[in-house]
C-alpha cells in the first residue's frame, strides 16, 4: 500500500483525532477516511460512539461505519477483513486514505496486517462458566506462559481470549504473529495527537453532557428494547453500559454519567499507554486545537504520499 501513502491519526479520546482527520480529508481532494472504532460500526449507535455527521460523511467518504445491527458479535478479524476491502476499494479508486481512531487493536490490526487467530464459541462457553479470573490465569501460565506474562492475571478479557485461542487451535496464543510487542516496518506513515490530561478529563465530560442533550440515553433505551438486547460487545461501549445500568435501575441518571466518565478517563490513559509503546508513531502536542498541527500533519501526509 505504500505507493498510496496511506495515514493513520490516532491517539485518546476527545483528543481532535477526527476533526483533524476530516480537515486533512478536506484539503487533499481524493482522500477517504477509514474508521478506527470498534463501537462506531454498530448501527444505530452513533452518539454515544460521536460517529461522524450525515453532513460529513457526505463531504467525505468514510468507511467502516453501520457495518451490523448491534445485536450481533463483530471479531477483530472481522473488522480487519473489512479494513483491507475497503482500503483496496479506495487504492482502485486511486485515492488515499486516512485512518482515525483509538481503538488500539484495530489499529494495530489493520496497519500490521496482523495475524489474528479465530474464534472457538464453545470453547469460550467453557471459561466463561469459571468466575475466577486468576484461576483462568493459572491455568494459562500452564499452557501458555510467554502469553501469561504478558498481561495481568486479573485483566478478564485478555486472559480468558488467551486461553480460548490456547485451547481451541492447539496452539499457544503467543505463537500468532509476532505478537503486539513487535513493532516492524508499516506501509502506514503514523502521526499521533497527545493532550493534557486536565484537558482530556474536561473534554469528556463536556462530551457526556452534550451527548445526553442530543438524545445519548434515548439511542440507548432503543438499544436496550432490541429483541434480545446488544451484543455482549456492544453491551460494553462505554456511556451504553453505565446508561443501560441506568434503565435497568441500578443508578440513578447523575451517578450513570459520573460513572461513564470516569470510566472514560481511565479508558483514555489506557489508550495513552497503548499507543505510546509504539514508536513509529510520531506524536504532536496540541492544546484545545487540534488544527493547530494540521500544517504539519499534511507535510506528513504528503510526504508519504510522494514516498519519501
Amino acid at each position: 500500500m505504500q505507493p498510496n501513502g496511506h495515514l493513520a491519526i490516532i491517539g485518546a479520546t476527545t483528543s481532535g483525532k477526527s476533526a483533524l482527520a476530516m480537515e486533512v480529508a478536506r484539503r487533499r481532494p481524493g482522500t477517504e477516511l477509514v474508521s478506527m472504532d470498534s463501537m462506531a460500526l454498530y448501527r444505530g449507535m452513533d452518539i454515544g460512539t460521536a460517529a461522524p455527521t450525515a453532513a460529513e460523511r457526505a463531504e467525505v467518504p468514510t468507511h467502516l461505519l453501520d457495518l451490523v445491527d448491534p445485536d450481533e458479535d463483530y471479531s477483530v478479524s472481522m473488522f480487519q477483513e473489512a479494513a483491507r476491502s475497503a482500503l483496496g476499494d479506495v487504492i482502485d479508486r486511486g485515492c488515499r486514505a486516512v485512518l482515525v481512531g483509538g481503538t488500539g487493536l484495530h489499529v494495530r490490526a489493520v496497519v500490521d496486517d496482523l495475524e489474528i487467530p479465530g474464534q472457538w464459541a464453545d470453547v469460550r462457553a467453557d471459561l466463561d462458566d469459571e468466575p475466577d479470573t486468576t484461576a483462568l490465569h493459572a491455568r494459562l501460565v500452564e499452557l501458555d506462559p510467554l502469553a501469561a506474562g504478558r498481561m495481568e492475571p486479573t485483566n478478564r478479557r485478555r486472559v480468558v481470549r488467551a486461553l480460548e485461542v490456547s485451547i481451541g487451535s492447539g496452539r499457544p496464543f503467543s505463537s500468532f504473529g509476532p505478537g503486539l510487542e513487535a513493532y516492524p516496518p508499516s506501509p502506514f506513515t503514523q502521526v499521533g495527537l497527545r493532550v493534557d490530561r486536565d484537558v482530556l478529563d474536561r473534554r469528556i465530560a463536556e462530551r457526556y453532557r452534550r451527548q445526553l442533550d442530543e438524545g445519548f440515553l434515548e439511542e440507548v433505551r432503543w438499544l436496550a428494547d432490541l429483541p434480545g438486547g446488544p451484543s455482549r460487545s456492544a453491551a460494553q461501549a462505554l456511556g451504553y453500559r453505565e446508561l443501560l445500568a441506568h434503565l435497568r435501575g441500578e443508578c440513578t441518571l447523575d451517578e450513570a454519567v459520573e460513572d461513564a466518565v470516569g470510566a472514560t478517563r481511565q479508558f483514555a490513559r489506557r489508550q495513552e499507554r497503548w499507543f505510546r509503546r509504539d514508536p513509529r508513531i510520531e506524536w504532536f502536542d496540541v492544546a484545545d486545537d487540534p488544527l493547530l498541527v494540521l500544517d504539519e500533519v499534511l507535510e506528513r501526509f504528503d510526504d508519504a504520499g510522494s514516498g519519501r
